[in-house]
C-alpha cells in the first residue's frame, strides 16, 4: 500500500448477490477489466486501519493509493478544482447531498449487492440517496468532549458543567476550528435545532460562544495531545478520542454532554470521474463484510452502520456507551444537513466569533 499524505489529520436488502446487480455494475466492472489494478483512495487522515487496506491488497491484488484531507471543504473543493484520479471519497452526509447535486458522484448500485443486507437502514441517511444506489455507509460517530478528569478534579457531564468547572479553577478548554460544530454548541445549548439558519438563533449561538472565549484555548483540530498532557482541561472533540481514553482510563474520559450533540456519518462513494470504477465498487463490495468493517472499528473507536460487525469489535467497543449509544442517547443526537444558501447566515457569525477579542 502507497500512501501519499496531502493534508494533515482528520435496509432489508433487495438482491441476493452480485448476479442480482443492475446492469451500470457490470458496466462498471467491464470498463475497468482492461486498467491497472489500483484504487486511489481520497479519504479523511487516520480515517481507515491500514491492516483492512492490506487485507484489500492481499485478497484482490490491487494496488491501494492512499491521499488524505482534513475537512469535506477541502475534498470539495480539490475535487471541483480538477483533481483527477481519486476513485474513492468519504464524505459526511450532507456534502454527499452537495456532490450529488453536482453531478460528482457515480452510481454504483451498492444496495442490490447480498452485503448491503448487513446495514442498518436507518443509515441510508443521504436525501440524495435513499436506497444505497450510489454509496455506502462507513462509520458514524458523536461530536462531545474529551477531558482530562485529573485536571478538572471531576468528570464533566456536558457544556454548562465544563464551562462552570473552567470557570471556577481557572482552566482552559479548547473548540474545534470547525464553523458548523461549533456553531452547533451554541445552537444546542440555547434550545435551536443545529440546522437552523434563522439569523436571530445564530446571533444568539455566536453570543454564546463569544462568552466562552475567556476560556477557549484555541479553536483547533489538535487538541487530542494537548489534554492527554493535562495543558489543557477539556477539547471538543470526535468520539475518535475514545483510542486515549482506552490507553489511560484514570485521567481521561470522553462524554456525549447532556445539552445534546451532533452525530457525524461519512459514506464511501466513488467519484464519476474515478479512473478505476471496477476497482472502487470491489471495495466497497469488500467493505460489506462484517470482519472487515470490525477490523476497521478495531482501530478507529468509530461505530459502525454494519450490524453483525458490532458483535465482533473487542468487548471494550461493543460495550461502549459513547461509541455505541444507547437509543435514548441516539434520540438526542443531530446531524448535519446541506443548508444551501442559507450557510451564509453561519459565514456571518462565524466570522464574528472568530474575531471577537
Amino acid at each position: 500500500m502507497t500512501t501519499t499524505i496531502d493534508a494533515a489529520e482528520r435496509r432489508p436488502r433487495r438482491g441476493a448477490g452480485a448476479r442480482g446487480l443492475m446492469v451500470s455494475l457490470a458496466a462498471l466492472l467491464a470498463a475497468g477489466s482492461a486498467r491497472a489494478e489500483e484504487l486511489n483512495i481520497y479519504n479523511w487522515g487516520e480515517y481507515i486501519n491500514p491492516a483492512v487496506l492490506k487485507k484489500f491488497e492481499d485478497e484482490t491484488k490491487i494496488k491501494v493509493n492512499l491521499s488524505t484531507y482534513s475537512s469535506n471543504d477541502e475534498m470539495l473543493a480539490k475535487i471541483q478544482g480538477g483533481a483527477t484520479g481519486y476513485d474513492i471519497v468519504f464524505p459526511s452526509v450532507y456534502m454527499q447531498d452537495i456532490m450529488a447535486k453536482l453531478d460528482l458522484l457515480q452510481k454504483t448500485d451498492i444496495g442490490s449487492y447480498e452485503g448491503f443486507k448487513n446495514i442498518d437502514p436507518s443509515f441510508l441517511r443521504a436525501k440524495s440517496d435513499p436506497k444505497g444506489e450510489y454509496c455506502l455507509p462507513y462509520a458514524f460517530g458523536t461530536v462531545g468532549i474529551v477531558y482530562n478528569r485529573k485536571v478538572l478534579g471531576k468528570d464533566v457531564t456536558g457544556w454548562k458543567d465544563l464551562i462552570a468547572t473552567v470557570k471556577a479553577k481557572g482552566l482552559k478548554f479548547a473548540l474545534l476550528d470547525d464553523m458548523r460544530e461549533v456553531l452547533s454548541v451554541g445552537l444546542i445549548l440555547n434550545g435551536h435545532k443545529v440546522n437552523s439558519t434563522d439569523p436571530a438563533e445564530l446571533q444568539q449561538a455566536a453570543d454564546t460562544i463569544i462568552a466562552m472565549k475567556p476560556e477557549i484555548a484555541a479553536f483547533t483540530y489538535d487538541s487530542r495531545p494537548m489534554v492527554q498532557a493535562g495543558d489543557l482541561a477539556a477539547a471538543h472533540g470526535f468520539v475518535g478520542a475514545m483510542v486515549d481514553v482506552f490507553g489511560n482510563p484514570k485521567d481521561l474520559g470522553y462524554v456525549i454532554p447532556e445539552e445534546g450533540a451532533t452525530l457525524y456519518q461519512e459514506d464511501i462513494c466513488v467519484l464519476k470521474s474515478a479512473p478505476n470504477k471496477a476497482n472502487a465498487v470491489k471495495f466497497l463490495q469488500f467493505y460489506t463484510r462484517p470482519e472487515i468493517a470490525a477490523l476497521n472499528v478495531a482501530q478507529q473507536t468509530n461505530g459502525s452502520p454494519n450490524i453483525p460487525a458490532r458483535q465482533l469489535t473487542p468487548d471494550n467497543i461493543k460495550n461502549s456507551k459513547e461509541i455505541n449509544p444507547p437509543p435514548e442517547t441516539m434520540q438526542k443526537l443531530q446531524i448535519f444537513e446541506d443548508l444551501g444558501p442559507g450557510v451564509r447566515q453561519l459565514d456571518r457569525v462565524w466570522t464574528k466569533v472568530k474575531t471577537a477579542q
